[in-house]
């Protein structure tokens, strides 16, 4: 019976020990092929994991993958790639803003008419990034920064 095994706990806990593959594998009777493709991800035997478990001296148990922990770090990880998302998207509305804005001062500048009209989209616009930022700032600030921690912390 194959098993999973948590190949960044097992390289953690190698490193802490300063173990090389080569020790560890001495140390737990198996090949050191079979600890590397251990520490790329690739399932092994159950004799196995029980070999490495006495080699750190632990419970078989704690070798193995937590789907739990797994879930967490997943929708941890999403929502930081949402949070990046949504703030490029405000940058390069508050940019192309800045852009159109300064385009419609020259435009109205040059075209020799006294009134500023172009204040008037400056402002209708402005609204609307001064918004954007807003929400983008307030989501990140008051939104899964606590479950991101205890998933981390987990």
């Amino acid at each position: 019976m194959q098993m999973r095994i948590d190949a960044e706990k097992i390289r953690t806990w190698r490193d802490d020990r300063c173990w090389s593959q080569e020790h560890l594998a001495a140390a737990a009777g198996v090949s050191l092929r079979t600890v590397q493709r251990l520490e790329n991800g690739e399932s092994v035997s159950r004799d196995t994991v029980m070999s490495l478990a006495a080699a750190f001296d632990v419970d078989a148990g704690a070798l193995a993958l937590d789907p739990g922990l797994q879930a967490k770090q997943a929708l941890a990880k999403q929502a930081r790639k949402k949070k990046r998302e949504a703030s490029l998207a405000f940058w390069i509305h508050l940019f192309t803003y800045i852009g159109v804005v300064g385009l419609l001062y020259a435009i109205n500048v040059n075209s020799g008419r006294e009134d500023l009209w172009m204040v008037w989209p400056a402002i209708g616009w402005g609204v609307g990034v001064f918004a954007h930022g807003a929400t983008v700032l307030l989501t990140s600030r008051f939104s899964g920064d606590d479950e991101e921690c205890r998933a981390a912390d987990a």
